[in-house]
Formats: C-alpha cells, sequence, structure tokens
C-alpha cells in the first residue's frame, strides 16, 4: 500500500479528527487487530458475532497509533501520541476510504462474479494476464465488503491491472461493490442457484449479478457465458455497453470447437475470428474450458495478443481446495470442497467419473437453497449415478441425493448417509479400499476439509 496521510483518511472516511497529527501516515490498513502495527490504521469493524472496538486497546498495545472507530464507542483511555477518527459507520467507511485509496491508480480494474466459478475464472484471468502485466487479485475468498476494501488496499505504483472478485448473497451487494471498484470489464460466470434463498429465483439471481453493470457506458465491457439459459437472453438486448460472449455455441464471439480432457490438464480448440487456436490450461473438467474462455476475451479486451495469453493459462495455478488432486496416499482424493452448487457439483462428478478406479462421491450439503434444497440435491442424483460406484452424503439434505440416484438405479447397498462429519469420519476405514478415487464436495459450512485431512492422513 503507499503511504495515506490522517488527513486523507479523515477525508476519506467523512470522519473527524478527535485527537491526533492529520499529517502523520500510514502505510496499511487493517480490520484484524492481531495484524495492527505502527504505521497501519486500525479500523473497528463491528460484524455479526464480533465487535473490533472491544480490541483497539489490544491493537495500541502491539504499536498501532492509529484507530477508526465508531462516534458512539467511547474509550477508555486517549492517548495523545494516537491518531483517532470517529465515524458513523466504519464498516461503510472501510468501504469509501478503498474506494478513495483505488481512485489514485489509472490501472485497468476487472470486476468477477457469478454463482459458479468465479473464484478459478478470476485465478483464470489473473494467470492470463500475468504473462504481460503486474496483477493484483484476491486472496483466497476476500471478496465481500470487508475483502475488497482490503484487497485494494494492498495496491502499489507496481500494478498495471487489478482483478477483482466480487461475492454476494443478497441484492445491492454487488452494486456496493462495483461502486467501489469501477471496473472497466465485468465478468459473469454464469447464473446457478448459489443464494436462490436469499434471491427467490434465478431470475433474482441473474437481476443481482446484472449489478456489476449497473454504471457501464460504451466505454465498458461485460464479459459473459453465452451457453447460460439466463446471460444469453443480453445477445438480443440494446445494451449501452459492448457484450461479450464465449461458450460452446457458435454465435459466441468466442467459442470452443472441441477439447480432450486428460488426468490434470485440458487442450481444447477456441475459435477466435474465425481462427483456430489450441489452449492447454492445467486443470481438468469441461466447466474450466469455461473459465479459460473468459480470460481469454479479457485478454483480448486489454489488448494481450492470443500467444500472451496461451503462455500465462500455461502457468495457472488454482485457489486450495477447488479440484486439488492428491495421488500421494492410498487413496485419489479429489478435494473440492470450498463449496458447492447443484451445477458446480454435477461438474465435479463428471470429472470423478472418468476414472477407471473405484468412484466414491463424499458429498455433503449445499446451503443457502430454502426450498429448493430438495429438488436442488436431487438433480446430483443423476450425475451420481452416471459417475460413482460408491456413494456417502453428509448432512440433512444431502440424503435426497442418495434417494434420487437410487430411484435412477444406483444400487442402495453402496448409499451412506451421515448426519455429521464425525459420523462419516468413523465409518470410513469400512467404507474405502486401497486405491479408490474418493471427491469430497459440499458448501463451505460444512467444513469437509476435515473428512479430506482424515482421508489424505491414512
Amino acid at each position: 500500500m503507499n503511504v495515506l496521510t490522517i488527513e486523507e483518511l479523515v477525508i476519506a472516511s467523512d470522519g473527524k479528527l478527535v485527537c491526533g497529527e492529520p499529517t502523520d501516515t500510514i502505510a496499511n490498513i487493517v480490520i484484524d487487530s492481531r495484524e495492527a502495527k505502527y504505521n497501519n490504521a486500525f479500523v473497528a469493524i463491528v460484524g455479526e458475532n464480533l465487535d473490533a472496538h472491544t480490541f483497539i486497546s489490544s491493537a495500541i498495545k502491539q504499536g498501532c497509533k492509529t484507530i477508526i472507530k465508531n462516534k458512539n464507542y467511547i474509550m477508555d483511555i486517549i492517548n495523545k501520541n494516537l491518531n483517532i477518527i470517529e465515524v458513523d459507520d466504519t464498516t461503510l467507511a472501510l468501504g469509501t476510504i478503498s474506494k478513495y485509496y483505488k481512485e489514485k491508480f489509472d490501472i485497468d480494474f476487472v470486476g468477477v462474479t457469478g454463482s459458479v466459478g468465479k473464484t478459478t475464472t478470476r485465478d483464470m484471468i489473473y494467470s492470463a494476464l500475468s504473462s504481460k502485466l503486474n496483477v493484483l487479485k484476491n486472496q483466497k475468498n476476500l471478496n465481500n465488503h470487508f475483502g475488497v476494501p482490503i484487497t485494494l488496499f494492498k495496491l502499489n505504483d507496481s500494478h498495471d491491472c487489478a482483478v477483482i472478485e466480487m461475492g454476494m448473497s443478497h441484492y445491492d451487494e454487488i452494486k456496493y461493490l462495483a461502486d467501489i471498484v469501477k471496473p472497466k470489464i465485468g465478468v459473469i460466470s454464469n447464473i446457478g442457484l448459489s443464494h436462490i434463498e436469499n434471491l427467490g429465483s434465478q431470475e433474482g439471481i441473474l437481476k443481482a449479478k446484472m449489478e456489476i453493470s449497473l454504471n457501464f457506458n460504451e466505454n465498458n465491457i461485460l464479459v459473459v457465458n453465452g451457453d447460460d439459459q439466463y446471460l444469453s437472453t443480453l445477445k438480443n438486448k440494446k445494451l449501452p455497453y459492448i457484450l461479450k460472449t464465449f461458450g460452446f455455441k457458435k454465435d459466441n464471439d468466442i467459442y470452443c470447437e472441441e477439447f480432450t480432457l486428460n488426468e490434470k490438464s485440458t487442450t481444447f480448440t477456441c475459435i477466435i475470428n474465425g481462427e483456430k487456436h489450441e489452449i492447454f490450461i492445467p486443470i481438468m473438467g469441461e466447466h474450466n474450458i469455461y473459465n479459460a474462455m473468459a480470460a481469454i476475451l479479457v485478454g483480448l479486451s486489454l489488448n494481450l495478443t492470443i500467444e500472451d495469453i496461451k503462455e500465462g493459462l500455461i502457468n495457472f495455478e488454482g485457489t486450495k481446495m477447488r479440484l486439488d488432486i492428491n495421488e500421494d496416499g492410498s487413496y485419489i482424493v479429489i478435494n473440492d470442497s470450498y463449496n458447492a452448487s447443484p451445477d458446480s457439483m454435477s461438474a465435479a462428478l463428471k470429472i470423478l467419473g472418468r476414472y477407471n478406479n473405484r468412484r466414491i462421491a463424499i458429498l455433503g450439503d449445499m446451503l443457502e437453497m430454502g426450498e429448493f434444497a430438495e429438488s436442488g440435491h436431487r438433480s446430483v442424483g443423476k450425475p451420481v449415478f452416471e459417475n460413482a460406484d460408491v456413494l456417502i452424503t453428509i448432512g440433512k439434505d444431502s440424503d435426497f441425493i442418495g434417494k434420487e440416484a437410487i430411484k435412477l438405479g444406483f444400487d442402495k447397498k453402496n448409499v451412506y448417509h451421515f448426519l455429521s462429519r464425525d459420523e462419516a469420519i468413523e465409518s470410513m476405514d469400512n467404507l474405502l479400499k486401497i486405491n479408490d478415487v474418493v471427491l469430497v464436495k459440499a458448501s463451505r459450512g460444512m467444513k469437509l476439509e476435515t473428512v479430506v485431512e482424515y482421508i489424505n492422513n491414512k
């Protein structure tokens, strides 16, 4: 982060300096008191479970001398050597400060959202651009109203571009983040069922994702999956911005003509401006071809050559717990436990189905599906029937996966259901055999990485 003065923090946060020196400077902004140091500003966020105002004294003891707090919180002791800024709402102040800071950089910003695959798409775009540009991206899952500002504070003068993933679970959340980032290019990977409990329908999800383009004009580009049932409707609309589409259908701006899936990689032929280009990505899965094509369109939109983009994609590295394949132990373990939806679970099962060994699907609940919970889980029964030999489900709603698979003809003797991770782990030794291929996937809240850890350590 480049240096900011206390005066700039006051202006950017619309706050009041109640103590301190306006000409003092800070070199980082944090919301975790454990990271607060001498040259940091600590923003005391009021979260769902914790009020960080209670950690202000801890931050000060660690040497932090700049505190941004809500004006209704009274500090017991105010040291004259401290810089204390009072604001109406520290969460909103974090966003407005990041917006102020971001405006200091005359670089291109790419915003990425979508129901499924947005993190992998973000990582693909990062890889494609990194062959020629110094690119900033979110780390891990820092994609919400806290994570995006924290990511933007990592910007410095060496960066040429930033790829910012934007997550959401309600209306107006993408709108808020897009207003901060103001992306030149927006990317929507697809419209699935994630967060449908909050948004009511896939039409509602589309509306929420499209918030990324609310401030777009003729200088902006929206890159979307042109095969998606909902996003494809944009092709027939008169839009105030440039629309670019990717997919397998030939009516897209670029499209995949054919592909080959290998054990740990994918090669596909992409038609770009009527010319054939062979693209290699070091990750398997037909769904990852979509992610790569999104990256290709972003790279071309930022004036990289296709050769630059191909070079970048070769060096792709995905975020952990997303199709991590471990072959070092007694089993081949496909760890895709970071998150799940019916679409992503089906895609992961297709990868499982490519193996010749006995195939074990360990699937947990997909959360935040509301009234769609039963139908959403049942929709996974068919890909289980087609791609797995043994099904182990964990949780409450995942039981519907097994019921549907059995209904379709899956051997019920090979279906096991457990209410908890611990129950499943206790039975795992009796269910797995040496050299099994094991897929583990569920929503993040199910924390099935503990199951992965147990299997990998056997």
